[in-house]
């Protein structure tokens, strides 16, 4: 279920089936020959990569985990609710990835990953090439922060972890407090709690980028 909200940003609201009840198209190949990254920093949240980057791929969809340097490469420290988690391997350096290879973008959030990247040039510019193409991109809980360090949340409609809300309203955003936020082609969310929908969105999102 979706509420319009001001300009083109939709909040999703209610639950979302599960996979059992969803119907075929939507756990079938809908991205199928499509590609994403996915860019994390050590300190990311598990959750939030593994659930959304598995519900892609159930949908088709090929994600690659890119590393910010050759030390990561191996292996991506990650977190659950500030302990240590199983982290990924990535399958790519972010500096041999090229934007215009891409479909869409994933963000996952975790306090550390974020704030790494954000004070990072190349990935900086690495989100702001898939704003500049008009892609999608999915960012939660504080992955959102990339987006306002590259100035290009003014006058969207979105949501985070609520620690870093004020930071987005500096940035020019709208902030919601919502499980799912979609503004034009960004979708965002809040927390751990909230990445199947997340992920569900974001297969939405890059579905309905594809048919336009």
């Amino acid at each position: 279920m979706t509420e319009p909200k001001k300009g083109n940003a939709q909040v999703f609201t209610g639950s979302q089936p599960t996979v059992a009840e969803r119907p075929p198209q939507a756990t079938g190949q809908r991205l199928a020959g499509k590609k994403v990254a996915a860019i994390v920093a050590d300190g990311f949240e598990q959750t939030e990569l593994d659930v959304p980057m598995q519900r892609l791929r159930d949908a088709g969809a090929t994600v690659e985990v890119l590393a910010p340097d050759d030390r990561h490469l191996a292996h991506i420290e990650g977190e659950s609710h500030g302990k240590p988690a199983a982290g990924v391997k990535a399958d790519k350096l972010l500096k041999d990835a090229n934007p215009d290879d891409y479909d869409a973008l994933l963000i996952p959030g975790g306090l550390k990953s974020p704030d790494t990247m954000r004070q990072s040039s190349a990935h900086l510019a690495f989100v702001r090439a898939f704003v500049n193409a008009d892609k999608p991109i999915g960012a939660i809980c504080h992955g959102p922060w990339l987006l306002a360090d590259t100035d290009v949340l003014s006058g969207k409609t979105v949501t985070s972890w609520p620690g870093i809300r004020r930071d987005l309203e500096r940035a020019g955003a709208v902030w919601v407090d919502r499980p799912v936020v979609r503004d034009e082609k960004m979708v965002f969310s809040r927390k751990p709690a909230d990445a199947e929908q997340f992920g569900d969105a974001l297969i939405e999102l890059v579905a309905a980028s594809t048919r336009a």
